[in-house]
């Protein structure tokens, strides 16, 4: 058997590398059930707002902005929210506006996020990435576990560029990114915090039957580059046809994780729609506590 034929074979789930969203949620039945969804507006979060919603579920549709929300929902079946990952006021307001609706939440999906920017920017004074992909999923996940379901599930995306975070996993005494700012390590901090916010949430969460994992989607062309350099923004677009993900295949693995009525896993990490290994930092148990506490402690300044 070839590589790349091992690498797409199914795994133990039933479906693998080339499974798409609409196939690991075939004859599920979600109606009556309500998923926060963020990045809903574009690439994997606008595939899986549409292929939940076609399952019957109940999309709470975030964005940046209420109009981008509004503008994803094509099937007129979402609840359109603004939750703007890097601005903790927008965050807070749709933590307030979920509790509003009174639904209770059978998954959030932490989706969105943003990737490599090529130059150091700063979020209300922490390196943008690690502020947008970690700290405003910790303060709408923490914020929402009131309203998630006893059998309720958070996926958070993470990658496996995870292995590219620093060797000492999260730099603490450089989260403001003065001292050195290498964007693609930066990215791999904020994916590695991704993966063990995860794990420690599934520790934490208070409901034996609640589940917290942690995703890799797959290499896909998608928005989540538009910060990268022009040049490398090319070569992915160049390479999708042949060797990249396609949407549908790079969502379905958030889908899995998060309706899937077989799955019992908690604080894992999955890819391909299946239990993977990651990174021996991916796995530690201290660095997945001492985070929750500086996160807390960040969430308490912003």
């Amino acid at each position: 058997m070839s590589l790349v034929s091992r690498i797409k074979r199914p795994g133990p789930s039933g479906f693998g590398y080339a499974s798409t969203a609409e196939e690991v949620t075939r004859g599920l039945d979600l109606n009556g059930k309500a998923f926060l969804l963020t990045g809903c507006n574009s690439g994997l979060g606008l595939e899986t707002l549409r292929v939940l919603s076609l399952r019957g579920g109940r999309v709470l549709a975030a964005a940046r902005s209420i109009d981008k929300a509004r503008q994803a929902d094509v099937t007129g079946r979402a609840t359109p929210l603004a939750c703007d990952l890097g601005e903790p006021s927008s965050v807070r307001a749709c933590v307030a506006e979920v509790e509003k609706l009174g639904v209770e939440l059978a998954a959030i999906i932490c989706n969105a996020g943003i990737m490599a920017p090529s130059e150091l920017t700063l979020t209300h004074g922490y390196e943008a990435q690690f502020f947008t992909n970690h700290i405003g999923h910790f303060l709408l996940v923490t914020g929402l576990l009131s309203k998630l379901a006893p059998d309720g599930r958070v996926v958070i995306v993470s990658s496996t560029a995870h292995r590219r975070a620093p060797k000492d996993g999260i730099e603490f005494d450089n989260l403001k990114g003065e001292r050195r700012y290498r964007p693609w390590t930066a990215y791999g901090q904020s994916k590695l915090a991704n993966l063990l916010f995860a794990r420690e949430l599934s520790r934490r969460l208070p409901r034996p039957r609640q589940l917290a994992n942690a995703v890799h989607p797959g290499v896909i062309s998608t928005n989540l580059g538009r910060l990268m350099p022009k040049l490398m923004q090319l070569g992915l677009d160049v390479l999708a046809p042949i060797a990249l993900k396609s949407i549908p295949q790079g969502a379905a693995t958030q889908c899995y994780v998060a309706t899937h009525p077989a799955l019992a896993a908690n604080g894992e990490y999955f890819s391909d729609c299946n239990v993977k290994r990651s990174t021996r930092l991916g796995s530690d148990t201290r660095l997945g506590r001492q985070l929750w506490d500086v996160s807390e402690r960040i969430s308490r300044e912003v």
